[in-house]
């Protein structure tokens, strides 16, 4: 089963420690990120993974060669003369997704125990076109759901600005999109043409006209390993994950 992993990040709220090497090896417990995801995906039979990079992508290179592409099948999506942006990076990486099976796209900094064979079931049985995993947690932006689990918006706490794409008659939840997702290759013929886009304005430009889905994981150890604070709660919940 193929998957993607998203890794081309700048990591810029990693400094100083992605200055000299990318984020997708910042270590936790002495384990590189990148690693940690492989292995996530790996435990649930996702053995065919593409990887995009852009910042030090060399060492992301070596380092999946050092470990001997973790016994799978493991390709790169190279982005060293563009960052492409989450939706950008995975139009790039197309043309690996060509067995029409759905797939899970993982940022490379959230560590999390998320079931991702029961997320992915969800997805199936749900025949949206994707599956984002979310969780009511604290942040500056929203995805805001109907109670039926569909994408109907957006919305900034800290500037107040809300877009709505899809009228509900219910009230709008908001929940917070946890960097992992379930997506249908036929989403391909979906994207625009620019090269540089992001995922979640792609989503909800989508929700109009098509079911893109909620999966809750409140129950799920998570967690951004976004800012240098979190590296130290990160090793904690790393320590409670089983493998």
């Amino acid at each position: 089963m193929k998957a993607m992993i998203l890794a081309a990040g700048l990591g810029t709220r990693l400094r100083p420690l992605t200055e000299s090497k990318p984020k997708a090896l910042v270590e936790i417990n002495q384990i590189p990120l990148l690693e940690i995801v492989i292995k996530r995906l790996k435990l649930y039979s996702f053995n065919e993974i593409i990887i995009n990079v852009h910042h030090f992508a060399n060492q992301i290179i070596d380092f999946i060669k050092e470990k001997n592409n973790f016994g799978i099948d493991i390709r790169v999506s190279d982005e060293t003369d563009l960052l492409l942006g989450t939706g950008g990076g995975l139009k790039k990486a197309s043309w690996f997704f060509n067995n029409n099976t759905p797939f899970p796209v993982h940022n490379v900094d959230i560590l999390s125990d998320i079931d991702l064979k029961q997320l992915y079931e969800a997805h199936i049985n749900s025949e949206a076109l994707a599956t984002l995993a979310v969780r009511n947690r604290q942040t500056t932006r929203f995805l805001l759901f109907d109670n039926g689990n569909n994408l109907r918006g957006w919305k900034n706490i800290r500037t107040g600005e809300i877009k709505i794409e899809k009228q509900s008659e219910s009230d709008l939840i908001p929940l917070a999109f946890s960097g992992i997702h379930i997506i249908n290759p036929s989403i391909f013929d979906l994207m625009p043409e620019q090269r540089v886009f992001s995922m979640i304005d792609l989503y909800l430009n989508l929700a109009k006209n098509y079911k893109i889905n909620a999966f809750n994981h409140d129950s799920s150890l998570w967690i951004d390993i976004g800012k240098k604070e979190s590296l130290i709660e990160a090793g904690k919940i790393l320590n409670q994950i089983k493998e």
